[in-house]
C-alpha cells in the first residue's frame, strides 16, 4: 500500500551539535523552513475566500433584490456556494499541512532531547518527561499552525479594512476607533500572563521530580499550582471578557450610525449588510490574532525554558 505523502515526517537535517535555537521563531524556521511560507501563502488564500462572501451579500441585497432579478439571483447565490466549497477543501488542505508540520516537528524534538536525556545518565527523570512530552506539543503545536494562522487572520483583517474604506469610509473610519482599545489592552494584561505560565513551567518541572521519586504526597508544588491556575485564570478571563465586550460594542454602533445613514439615503442597505456580515469575519480574526500573540508569548517561554535544560 502505498503511503499517503503526510504519513512521513518532514526530514529535518541534523546540525551536528546541541545548540538550541535563538528564539522560537528561529526554531520554528529550523524545523519547517520555506513550508513555513508555503502554508502562509495558502492561509492567505483561505482570507481571500473568506472575504469573498461578504462583496457577494451587498450585491445580491443592492443589485438582485433591488432590480427584483431572479437570474442574477440564481447567479450570484451560485457563485456564493461555489465560494464555499472551495473555501472549506482549502481550509481542509491547510489543516492538514498545518498538522503534520506540528507532529514532524514533535518527532524531531522528541528524539533530540530523548538522546540528550540519556547521555545525562538520567539525571532529573520526572522533568525530562515533562519537558519531552506535554511542553513539546504544545511547541510544536505552535510550531505547525500558528504562523500560518495569524497570516491568514491577518490578511482578512486587513482585507475587510480594506473593503470597508472603499465601500464606505465614514463607517470604517468609525470601525478602527472601535477596535482600537484591544490592541492596547492586550499586551498589558498578557505580560501578567506569561509570568504566571513561566511560573507554572517550574512548578510542574519540581513537581514532575518529586513524583518520580516517589515523595510527591505532600509536595508544596500541588498548592501552588492550583494557585498559579487560578490567578491565571482570572485574568484571562478578564481579558476575554474585556474583549468580547468591545467586539459586540463595535457592530452595534456600525448599525445605529450606518442605520442613520440610510435613511439619510447616503448609503444602502447593501453597504450595511456587508458591514455586519465583515464584522462577524473580523471578530475572529481579532480574536485568533490576540490568542496567537498570547501563544507566541508562551511558546517564547517554553523554547527559553527547554532550550536552558538543554
Amino acid at each position: 500500500m502505498t503511503e499517503h505523502p503526510f504519513e512521513t515526517p518532514l526530514e529535518i537535517e541534523r546540525t551536528g551539535d546541541d545548540t538550541p535555537a535563538g528564539s522560537v521563531w528561529g526554531y520554528a524556521w529550523r524545523m519547517t523552513g520555506w513550508h513555513q511560507v508555503g502554508a502562509g501563502l495558502v492561509a492567505i488564500l483561505v482570507a481571500g475566500l473568506s472575504l469573498a462572501p461578504v462583496e457577494l451579500q451587498r450585491r445580491i441585497v443592492d443589485d438582485a433584490l433591488a432590480e427584483q432579478s431572479l437570474d442574477l439571483l440564481i447567479i450570484l447565490g451560485a457563485i456564493y456556494l461555489g465560494v464555499v466549497v472551495a473555501l472549506q477543501l482549502v481550509k481542509f488542505g491547510l489543516g492538514l499541512y498545518q498538522g503534520w508540520l506540528g507532529e514532524s516537528t514533535a518527532a524531531y524534538t522528541r528524539r533530540h532531547l530523548a538522546e540528550i536525556h540519556a547521555r545525562r545518565d538520567s539525571r532529573n527523570p520526572g522533568e525530562a518527561v515533562s519537558i519531552i512530552g506535554a511542553e513539546v506539543d504544545k511547541l510544536a503545536g505552535f510550531v505547525g499552525g500558528a504562523p500560518s494562522q495569524a497570516a491568514s487572520n491577518l490578511a482578512l483583517l486587513l482585507g475587510t479594512v480594506a473593503y470597508f474604506f472603499v465601500i464606505e469610509p465614514r463607517i470604517a473610519l468609525l470601525s478602527l476607533v472601535l477596535l482600537a482599545p484591544q490592541a492596547i489592552l492586550t499586551p498589558f494584561l498578557q505580560r501578567r500572563l506569561n509570568r504566571l505560565v513561566e511560573k507554572r513551567l517550574g512548578l510542574m518541572r519540581a513537581f514532575g521530580d518529586r513524583v518520580s521519586e516517589g515523595a510527591a504526597e505532600d509536595a508544596p508544588e500541588i498548592g501552588q499550582i492550583f494557585s498559579n491556575r487560578v490567578r491565571f485564570y482570572a485574568w484571562k478571563f478578564l481579558l476575554k471578557g474585556l474583549l468580547n465586550f468591545l467586539n459586540a460594542l463595535a457592530p452595534l454602533t456600525v448599525l445605529v450610525f450606518g442605520g442613520w445613514l440610510v435613511i439619510e439615503g447616503e448609503t444602502t442597505v447593501g453597504v450595511l449588510v456587508a458591514f455586519v456580515s465583515g464584522f462577524e469575519r473580523v471578530s475572529g480574526p481579532i480574536r485568533q490574532l490576540i490568542a496567537f500573540y498570547r501563544e507566541a508569548a508562551q511558546a517564547e517561554v517554553q523554547h527559553a525554558m527547554i532550550a536552558k535544560w538543554m
